[in-house]
């Protein structure tokens, strides 16, 4: 049986639900989540997460696994996308397996689709939403336009709701031809991809749909990135 290894955020609410549900059957999901530190601000707590990952795969012990995703995107776009690649590169030969930022999984997904450009939506504070966007322009990927998503009236990704990730897509007026990057691997998103590609030509990536994706086929099996419609509304790669 695949074993896919997860390293989260303390916090984290939405990744091993909806890694659950991505790799289903296919695979066995093992996480981990970084250490919780408190006191710092989040750019501070970013970098610790960076600094800490060789650590958290070590903390898997013996286990075998078959591929690993640092669930986490704020903390790769400060790296940008040159040296968060280096540094996948550097952990995949120093642990003997596929190893991958969410960030490098989605650009390898992009890549995959033959993908240029996106709309890029986000829940992170304006100051990491220049930082993803200068992270997807440095890698070649052009960022048409950001949509910023709040919960409620503040940025807070652990807490955005469906409805309000949805409606305020909507009300942006996204391009029903658009190539969606919702960006974040904490903010809630597998039920919202089904109600953003409904009726329309989009395609709808999120950070975990793409995680899930690279490592199933980092693990050796025929997964397309593609989308089918599940019993409950919701999209799931096939």
């Amino acid at each position: 049986m695949t074993r896919v290894g997860v390293v989260v955020p303390p916090a984290n609410p939405a990744v091993e639900p909806e890694f659950a549900r991505l790799l289903g059957a296919r695979a066995d999901l093992h996480v981990t989540r970084f250490p919780v530190r408190p006191g710092l601000q989040l750019a501070e707590r970013l970098d610790a997460y960076n600094e800490a990952l060789p650590a958290m795969i070590r903390s898997f012990g013996g286990l075998p696994l078959d591929a690993l995703v640092m669930a986490c995107s704020g903390s790769r776009y400060l790296l940008g996308p040159e040296l968060d690649r280096r540094r996948c590169e550097e952990l995949s030969a120093e642990f003997g397996l596929p190893v991958a930022s969410a960030t490098e999984a989605t650009r390898r997904a992009l890549e995959h689709l033959g993908t240029r450009e996106i709309t890029l939506v986000s829940p992170y504070q304006p100051w990491l939403t220049d930082h993803a966007d200068r992270y997807w322009s440095a890698a070649g990927v052009r960022v048409s336009r950001v949509i910023p998503v709040k919960a409620g009236e503040r940025f807070a990704p652990y807490e955005v709701t469906t409805e309000e990730l949805v409606g305020q897509i909507e009300q942006a007026r996204a391009a029903p031809d658009a190539v969606l990057l919702l960006t974040g691997t904490g903010m809630p998103t597998l039920r919202a991809i089904g109600k953003l590609a409904e009726d329309n030509e989009r395609v709808v990536l999120t950070s975990n749909l793409c995680g899930a994706w690279w490592a199933l086929t980092s693990a050796g099996q025929q997964v397309m990135l593609g989308r089918r419609k599940h019993r409950d509304g919701e999209r799931v790669p096939t």
